[in-house]
């Protein structure tokens, strides 16, 4: 999945405001808070926390089905 400038822009705030994103990789849905954007390994990838248990995790945006700010 290519994200637009629009959903970078979406997920910039969800960012700077704490807000939660859905993500859907592989068919598994997470709700998750951004803690920050990276790369790896030359591709760009959402460090997140669980906001339940508070377990990392990453998630490289080319291999997302579908991303949503949760409002």
């Amino acid at each position: 999945m290519r994200l637009s400038t629009t959903q970078y822009d979406a997920l910039e705030a969800a960012l700077r405001d704490g807000r939660r994103v859905a993500v859907v990789r592989r068919g598994s849905e997470f709700i998750v808070i951004p803690t920050r954007l990276t790369t790896q390994r030359g591709r760009d990838a959402i460090e997140a926390a669980h906001p339940t248990t508070g377990d990392l995790m990453t998630f490289v945006l080319d291999e997302l089905d579908d991303f949503e700010v949760v409002t």
